[in-house]
């Protein structure tokens, strides 16, 4: 029998205690059990941390990679980001003959693409981190009070991530079920749209737009 023990993080105390990430991360991983395990399989541990994703020596983390290495289970997270943020943490870990690990959202992804995957995102994060340092002191060397101007932004930029999470959340409890279910994106947009759901600038749905509530439900 196919053993797993599933692990899933969030990386403030506030996403911790609302359950909402944790909540969205434990769906995917239903999923992937339902639809892409191979049969029969057993869940042998649990395991949860609230704390960044660039910290690799979390607490819980090590208790499940431990019982994974003990027991030759498969170490199962919703997505690859839950386990690292950094490249050569995933390549360490594809490295140990000890560990096996399946990544929810990708669930035909083999070592290969798994590895490009979290290049690429770590690629991703590199260049928006150079971008904004670029931006701030093309800002500063034209004299512009960064302070004031950067503490109106950040705020502005949070109520509306606030509003879109919260709306999110809110769509969850209908796009949820149905996700769960087995429905794609697209099935999913549709049967908004017959319903009379709107978007929240009053519009139809689209495949895309339900990924992006469904990304920030996860958060």
């Amino acid at each position: 029998m196919l053993q797993y023990v599933r692990y899933t993080r969030v990386s403030t105390s506030r996403q911790g205690q609302s359950g909402l990430g944790l909540e969205a991360q434990d769906l995917d991983i239903d999923v992937y059990l339902r639809n892409y395990s191979d049969m029969p399989y057993e869940v042998i541990g649990n395991f949860q941390d609230i704390d960044s994703g660039t910290n690799d020596e979390r607490p819980e983390l090590l208790k499940a990679l431990d019982l994974c290495r003990k027991t030759g289970a498969v170490l199962l997270v919703a997505k690859l980001d839950r386990l690292s943020r950094k490249v050569a943490r995933i390549a360490t870990l594809m490295e140990d003959k000890r560990v096996k690990f399946a990544v929810a959202n990708l669930p035909r992804a083999d070592k290969a693409m798994l590895h490009m995957y979290a290049v690429m995102a770590e690629m991703e994060r590199d260049f928006i981190s150079a971008r904004t340092k670029a931006a701030l002191a093309v800002a500063k060397s034209r004299g512009s009070k960064l302070g004031g101007i950067r503490d109106k932004t950040l705020k502005r930029n949070e109520a509306i991530r606030e509003k879109a999470t919260g709306e999110a959340q809110k769509l969850m409890a209908t796009i949820g079920p149905m996700r769960d279910g087995g429905a794609t994106l697209t099935q999913i947009a549709d049967a908004l749209t017959a319903n009379g759901v709107k978007t929240s600038r009053g519009g139809s749905w689209t495949a895309t737009q339900v990924s992006r509530v469904i990304e920030r439900g996860r958060k």
